[in-house]
């Protein structure tokens, strides 16, 4: 079986299953319907690696990527969404937004 993620981020594959999105709108439901303690515990795994994941990332064109470094490159995404949850509002959802909501109307590629 080919890894999921680049060799030197293996242990990050156990979140590849759920974490790895394709849009923001599902990385946003995924946020939306995971417990604190599920968010908490995908940030404290992939945040300490993401400056590493970035690095990795370079060295690579972006429209020319290899699948696994799309995946990490989609679970960086999902930690951008969830980052906030965690080092802001302590909480998935946007405090005092009532059922305010906004559209991401261009994806970052890939």
């Amino acid at each position: 079986m080919a890894n999921l993620l680049p060799a030197e981020f293996s242990d990050l594959e156990p979140f590849v299953a759920d974490w790895c999105l394709d849009s923001e709108p599902e990385r946003y439901a995924k946020r939306l319907s995971s417990t604190m303690g599920e968010i908490q515990a995908f940030y404290d795994a992939i945040m300490p690696r993401a400056e590493d994941a970035m690095v990795y990332l370079d060295r690579f064109p972006l429209d020319a990527l290899p699948e696994d470094a799309v995946r990490l490159l989609k679970l960086l995404y999902s930690l951008i969404l969830m980052s906030f949850a965690v080092e802001v509002w302590k909480q998935p959802y946007i405090p005092d937004t009532g059922t305010a909501q906004f559209e991401l109307k261009i994806e970052p590629f890939p």
